[in-house]
C-alpha cells in the first residue's frame, strides 16, 4: 500500500518505509541522479548556484565514507546559449550538436565545483549498448570500480552526441537505474524539480503527497501528471519507471526535490523528505535485468493460449508446439518478445534458433523434429515475464 500525508500509515508499511529510508541512509555506494530542470535557470542555461548546492550535498555524503556516482543531465541545456538557441531543439542533429558543446561545459562546471571540496571528477558517457552488450557492460563496470577506488566522483550522462534513436536510453532516469545495477549500488536517489510523488498534479491542492511505495500495485489510481521543463526529457512517469526498475533489482530508491538535496543525501533522510520505494526483497541477476530493461528485441514470437499458460503460469520453457508465428530477423542468442494471442507482450527471452529455422518448426512436437532441433525455442532460464503495472512494468524471473 501507499502512505500519504493525509492519513496515518499502518504499522507494517511504516516498517517497510523505514527500512527503505534506512537503506538509503546506510548505503556505502550510492547513485544520485539529477535532471536538467534542477540545474538550469528559467531561461534554460546552467545555474551555477544550483549546481554548487548539489555538489555540496554530494560532497557531504562522500565525506561520510560513501562512494557516490552522479548521473547528471544538462549537457544539451548547457549547449543552448553557446549555440544561440533559446529552447531545447526538436531534431536529433541539433540536440547532438548542443550536447557536444554543452557536455564540455557541464563537465568543467562540475570539476570546478567539486574541486572546492578537494574532490576529483571523472566523466563517463554511456549509450545503451554499454549495458546491453556483455563486453561493454563488464568494461564499464571495471571502469566505475577503479574510479571509485581512487576516490573519484564519476559524473555520468548519456552520450547524446553519438546516440541514435535505436540506442538511446530515452531519459537519464532509466540510465540512472541501470547504472545503479551496473555499479552494484546500495541505493538510488532521484532528484527532481518536484519534491515527492503525489496522487495527482502537485500544483493541485487536492493532491496528497505519498511518502512511501511498497509495491507497484500501490501506484494504482495515481494520476501521473508530468510537469517537465522545456530543457529535459524525463517527467514523473519516467522517474517511476526508473524506481520500479531499481527496486525490482533489489535497490531501494528515494525520490526527492533537488532543492532538498542536502537532507535527501544525508544519512537517514527524515520521513518528511521525498518518497521512499521499498525493494522487492532480492537482487535481480544482471543477465535478466538486461533482458527486461535494457536489451533491444530483434523480433517477436506469437504464442497460443496454452503456451502462454505454460510459460507465464508454470514457468516452463517455450516449445515449438505452442508457437503460432514469428517475425523479425534474429539469430540464435538474440532477444525476442513473446506475445499472447491478443498481440500483447507477455515475456522476453533469449531465442535458441535463427529466424530462418523457426517456420518449419511451428506447432510441432519436439519428437517430430530432427535431433539437432529438439531443444526449447526459449529456455525457462532465459525468460522474464512482463506485465504492465501502474507506474511501470513488473518483472518475474523464470528460474
Amino acid at each position: 500500500m501507499i502512505a500519504a500525508d493525509t492519513a496515518p500509515a499502518a504499522t507494517g508499511h511504516v516498517a517497510a518505509h523505514s527500512d527503505a529510508r534506512t537503506a538509503v541512509g546506510a548505503a556505502r555506494r550510492l547513485v544520485v541522479k539529477v535532471g536538467s530542470s534542477s540545474l538550469t535557470t528559467a531561461a534554460g542555461g546552467l545555474d551555477p548556484a544550483r549546481l554548487d548546492a548539489l555538489v555540496d550535498a554530494v560532497a557531504g555524503r562522500t565525506a561520510s565514507g560513501t562512494q557516490v556516482v552522479l548521473v547528471s543531465s544538462g549537457a544539451i541545456a548547457a549547449g543552448l546559449a553557446p549555440l544561440g538557441l533559446s529552447c531545447r531543439p526538436r531534431d536529433l542533429a541539433t540536440q547532438q550538436a548542443a550536447a557536444s558543446v554543452g557536455q564540455q561545459q557541464l563537465a568543467a562546471h562540475y570539476a570546478d565545483s567539486f574541486r572546492r571540496h578537494a574532490l576529483t571528477v571523472g566523466q563517463v558517457l554511456l549509450t545503451s549498448d554499454d549495458v546491453v552488450r556483455r563486453s561493454h557492460y563488464r568494461n564499464a563496470q571495471r571502469t566505475f570500480d577503479k574510479l571509485l577506488t581512487y576516490g573519484v566522483v564519476p559524473v555520468v550522462n548519456e552520450n547524446d552526441t553519438v546516440a541514435t534513436a535505436e540506442i538511446k536510453f530515452g531519459d537519464n532516469d532509466r540510465l540512472a537505474a541501470l547504472v545503479a545495477h551496473l555499479v552494484r549500488a546500495d541505493a538510488l536517489i532521484l532528484l527532481s524539480d518536484v519534491d515527492a510523488l503525489y496522487t495527482g498534479d502537485p500544483a493541485d491542492p487536492s493532491s496528497a503527497v505519498i511518502r512511501q511505495v511498497d509495491a507497484p500495485v500501490d501506484l494504482t489510481g495515481v494520476d501521473l501528471v508530468d510537469s517537465r521543463s522545456g530543457v529535459g526529457t524525463g517527467g514523473m512517469s519516467s522517474k517511476l519507471g526508473a524506481a520500479m526498475t531499481a527496486t525490482h533489482a533489489g535497490i531501494p530508491v528515494l525520490l526527492a526535490g533537488a532543492a532538498d538535496a542536502a537532507r535527501a543525501l544525508r544519512g537517514g533522510a527524515p520521513p518528511s523528505v521525498g518518497t521512499a520505494f521499498a525493494t522487492s526483497g532480492r537482487r535481480t541477476g544482471t543477465r535478466l535485468l538486461w533482458l527486461r530493461y535494457a536489451a533491444l528485441a530483434q523480433g517477436s514470437i506469437a504464442l497460443d493460449a496454452g503456451a502462454v499458460a505454460a510459460v507465464i503460469g508454470r514457468r516452463k520453457s517455450l516449445l515449438p508446439a505452442g508457437i503460432t508465428a514469428a517475425s523479425g530477423e534474429f539469430e540464435s542468442g538474440d532477444v525476442v518478445d513473446l506475445t499472447d494471442p491478443h498481440g500483447r507482450v507477455v515475456a522476453r527471452g533469449f531465442v535458441s534458433y535463427d529466424a530462418a529455422e523457426l517456420p518449419a518448426m511451428l506447432g510441432r512436437q519436439l519428437r517430430e523434429l530432427a535431433e539437432d532441433h529438439r531443444r526449447p525455442v526459449v529456455h525457462a532460464d532465459d525468460l522474464v515475464a512482463v506485465s504492465a503495472g501502474a507506474g511501470g512494468a513488473t518483472q518475474e524471473e523464470m528460474q
